[in-house]
C-alpha cells in the first residue's frame, strides 16, 4: 500500500499492540486534518481508513480524533499520543534509510543549477569503489532529498537553506566550499568589460535582468540593489536561473549579477566593490556519511571548483591577488 513501509515495529503494554503502520495513518491525519484527505495521500478507500482508525483507537483505549464540520481536531489523549507515534515514524524512517544506504552502493549526490559531466567525473574518481550518480536540483529540492535520504549529499549555495525550520527535523552537517563574491554580467565590448571593479553607485543606469523571487539568488540580488540610488533602475526581465540571465545579457545587451561559476563563457565578468557574496555549502545527514568519504568528497569540490575557476577570464587572478576572501581554497591558492 501506497505510504507504508514494510518495517514493523511493535509497542507491546498490557492489550496495546501498535504497528509503525498505525503510527503513521495517526500522523497523516493529524497533518493533513482530515481523514477523507489522509485516505487520497495515502491510496485507500476512506471507509477502510475509518475503520483502521476504529482499531487503532480500541487498542490505545480510546478516541484520538474528535470529526468536525472543518475536518478533525485531536482529543486530549490524541494530543499525548500523536507526538510519540510522530516520533516513532520518525525514527523508523531514519532506520530504514540508514540500512539502505549500508547496503547501497550507489552514492547519490545533488548540484544546483546546472552539472556538468566533468564534475561526475570528479567525484566518481574520488569513490572509485562506488557507483556515483548525480541529479540537478533547486536548492531547497536539493536540502530535502538530503534530509529525506534519497541523496547521499548536495552541493547548494547559500547557508539559510540549510537551517531547518522545525527542531523535530533530521539533523544536516555541512561544509562550507567556498565563498563565492556576486559580480557583474554585462555583453562583450561593453564599457564596463575591461575596467577595474566597478562601485554600486555606477550601475543604477543599466539595464537589468534579476531573478525571480522565489530564485535563491533573489535575496542576495535584493540585498546588492538597496545600494543603488534612489532611482528604480529598468528591469527588462525576470529570469528562473544563471544561464537564462545570460542569454539575456548576451542578446538583449542587459546586465545581471551572478556569481562567477553562474556565468557563461560569451558575456564579460566585471568585479564588484564591497560586494554580497554566498556559501556554497556541501550538505549531508549527520553520521550518514563515513568521515574519511566525506574528506575526499569535500577536497575533490574544492579541487574542482579552482580547476573551473580557472577557465573563467579574470576570477581566477582575483582569487590569487584576494586570497583572504577565499580561506577554504587557500592550499590552492598557493600551489598554483
Amino acid at each position: 500500500m501506497p505510504g507504508y513501509r514494510t518495517l514493523s515495529i511493535r509497542v507491546h503494554g498490557g492489550n496495546v499492540n501498535i504497528e509503525l503502520r498505525h503510527a503513521r495513518i495517526v500522523t497523516v491525519i493529524e497533518r493533513v486534518g482530515s481523514i477523507s484527505k489522509a485516505a487520497t495521500e495515502l491510496s485507500v478507500p476512506q471507509s477502510s481508513l475509518t475503520a483502521q482508525l476504529r482499531r487503532i483507537e480500541n487498542a490505545v483505549g480510546g478516541r484520538l480524533f474528535v470529526r468536525s464540520s472543518a475536518g478533525v481536531v485531536p482529543t486530549s489523549l490524541g494530543e499525548r499520543l500523536i507526538p510519540m507515534l510522530t516520533e516513532l515514524v520518525q525514527r523508523a524512517d531514519m532506520v530504514i534509510v540508514e540500512a539502505a544506504a549500508h547496503a547501497s552502493k550507489v552514492f547519490r549526490f545533488g548540484n544546483s543549477e546546472w552539472t556538468p559531466p566533468s564534475l561526475h567525473s570528479a567525484l566518481q574518481s574520488s569513490l572509485p569503489s562506488t557507483e556515483v550518480q548525480t541529479e540537478t536540483l533547486s536548492p531547497a529540492a536539493a536540502v530535502d532529498a538530503v534530509r529525506r535520504g534519497w541523496l547521499s549529499a548536495a552541493l547548494v549555495p547559500c547557508m539559510s537553506l540549510v537551517e531547518p525550520d522545525d527542531t523535530t527535523e533530521l539533523a544536516l552537517d555541512t561544509a562550507v566550499i567556498v565563498r563565492e563574491p556576486v559580480w557583474l554580467a554585462v555583453p562583450r565590448g561593453h564599457p564596463l568589460s575591461d575596467g577595474p571593479a566597478v562601485e554600486t553607485r555606477h550601475l543604477a543606469s543599466l539595464n537589468w535582468v534579476r531573478y525571480a523571487r522565489d530564485h535563491w539568488f533573489h535575496p542576495i540580488e535584493k540585498q546588492l540593489f538597496t545600494r543603488f540610488p534612489r532611482t528604480e533602475p529598468e528591469v527588462l526581465h525576470y529570469v528562473d536561473g544563471h544561464h537564462e540571465a545570460m542569454s539575456w545579457v548576451r542578446d538583449a545587451n542587459a546586465a545581471a549579477l551572478t556569481t562567477p561559476t553562474g556565468a557563461t563563457s560569451d558575456v564579460s565578468l566585471v568585479p564588484i566593490s564591497g560586494t554580497e557574496s554566498t556559501e556554497m555549502v556541501m550538505v549531508w545527514r549527520s553520521g550518514s556519511v563515513a568521515r574519511a568519504t566525506l574528506a575526499r568528497l569535500v577536497e575533490t569540490v574544492r579541487g574542482y571548483y579552482c580547476a573551473y575557476a580557472r577557465t573563467i577570464p579574470r576570477y581566477w587572478d582575483w582569487m590569487k591577488e584576494h586570497p583572504a576572501d577565499f580561506p577554504e581554497l587557500l592550499r590552492y591558492l598557493r600551489t598554483v
